[in-house]
């Protein structure tokens, strides 16, 4: 059974120039993750998440949604999926988010998921309903297009073919959808060949929008996890990792700049956004007050 943890509030304060995909609220229903990342931040002690891998709701959630918007004085884009991704295998049978939605929908306020789940499809309609007002951003993390390599990385998550494939069906209705291309793991998936295809298979499922970051994160308990995988599924490769960064906290490729090259011009070429200013500004350009000229 899913355990209850009690929350006085849900829906965060707002946050004027938020330069993370232009987000002014975050909104987290769940706590904890079941996918098995091995590189997640979120096992991170600063986020002092006890068990991160077991996944628990929040007490009253959607009361507690209704009355946090109800008390904002302005609207805005809420951000969901930072740090719980808001389509666990749980949100099937309990539809939280789906209702969580809604409300956003009702009090006009816009919303950003982050999820590396196939469900958000399930919820077309309500994101449908909310993009005829407000702006709507669909960011499905996809590290690697190779399933067989992604199920050592992200073990418990759904495959990324059936990800791109939810991208094509968000993006056929008509929503503002794309990659999240991070972490990019030194010495696993920041190959050349690995990044262009990942581009392009983002291209052919309609996606408006490749962001990437070329390396990962490693601090205090995250960084002695994410060394115990590598020794079960890339042995050898933990040493690597201690020669190259150390303790280091930003762990970038090696091949970074290369990398950076090689994105952006595979992004250009099919009119991707790939830049964070011009993905914020597109997807809420068509929400932006119309400007009174006098003559």
């Amino acid at each position: 059974m899913l355990e209850s943890i009690p929350a006085k509030t849900i829906v965060s304060g707002y946050r004027k120039n938020n330069r993370w995909f232009g987000m002014h609220y975050n909104m987290n229903i769940y706590k904890g993750c079941c996918h098995g990342c091995i590189y997640c931040d979120s096992r991170s002690d600063c986020y002092r998440v006890d068990d991160f891998d077991r996944v628990r709701v929040k007490s009253d959630a959607l009361r507690v949604i209704r009355d946090d918007l109800q008390s904002k004085r302005r609207t805005g884009v809420v951000a969901t999926g930072a740090m719980s991704d808001p389509y666990n295998p749980f949100e099937k049978e309990l539809l939280l988010t789906r209702h969580a939605l809604e409300l956003l929908s009702a009090f006009g306020f816009g919303v950003g998921i982050a999820t590396k789940s196939p469900l958000v499809t399930r919820d077309i309609d309500v994101l449908q309903e909310i993009a005829a007002r407000s702006p709507v951003l669909c960011k499905v993390t996809v590290t690697t297009a190779d399933d067989a390599l992604a199920r050592k990385l992200e073990p418990h998550a759904p495959p990324p073919s059936a990800r791109l494939d939810a991208i094509a069906k968000l993006s056929d209705a008509g929503l503002f959808a794309g990659v999240l291309l991070l972490p990019v793991l030194p010495f696993i998936t920041d190959g050349e060949d690995s990044v262009r295809t990942l581009v392009r298979r983002a291209q052919e499922c309609g996606a408006r929008f490749v962001y990437a970051w070329f390396g990962v994160t490693l601090r205090s308990n995250q960084r002695q996890y994410f060394y115990d995988r590598l020794d079960e599924q890339f042995p050898g490769l933990r040493a690597r990792y201690d020669s190259a960064f150390g303790e280091r906290y930003e762990c970038v490729s090696p091949r970074a700049q290369r990398l950076r090259d090689v994105f952006a011009s595979e992004c250009r070429e099919p009119g991707l956004y790939y830049r964070m200013s011009d993905i914020i500004r597109a997807y809420q350009a068509p929400y932006a007050e119309p400007q009174l000229r006098l003559f």
